[in-house]
């Protein structure tokens, strides 16, 4: 089994689908493939940017999630590590 990574994603809402956006979710919930979790998310105070960590199997698993909402929300996707994995990895270097 694959090693599941933590990603964090950067939604920005688009203008005038904010209200659908939330009316989708009401309805459907987050739509996630198996293979992908969400951990947490924060919104900006203007509701127009969400940044969310999720954990996924694989970046096909967690585009295959996004394929659900890009037609309202555009995506940046970066990949992270906790903070504890950061230590380990700058102290192994």
């Amino acid at each position: 089994m694959e090693d599941k990574k933590l990603y964090m994603v950067i939604e920005r809402f688009r203008p005038g689908k904010i209200k659908a956006l939330y009316q989708r979710f009401e309805e459907r919930g987050r739509m996630m493939p198996e293979g992908v979790t969400y951990i947490n998310s924060w919104i900006n105070e203007e509701v127009t940017v969400c940044y969310q960590v999720m954990e996924a199997a694989s970046l096909e698993k967690l585009n295959e999630w996004i394929s659900n909402w890009n037609d309202m929300v555009d995506f940046e996707i970066v990949p992270v590590i906790t903070s504890v994995q950061a230590k380990a990895k700058v102290f192994s270097i």
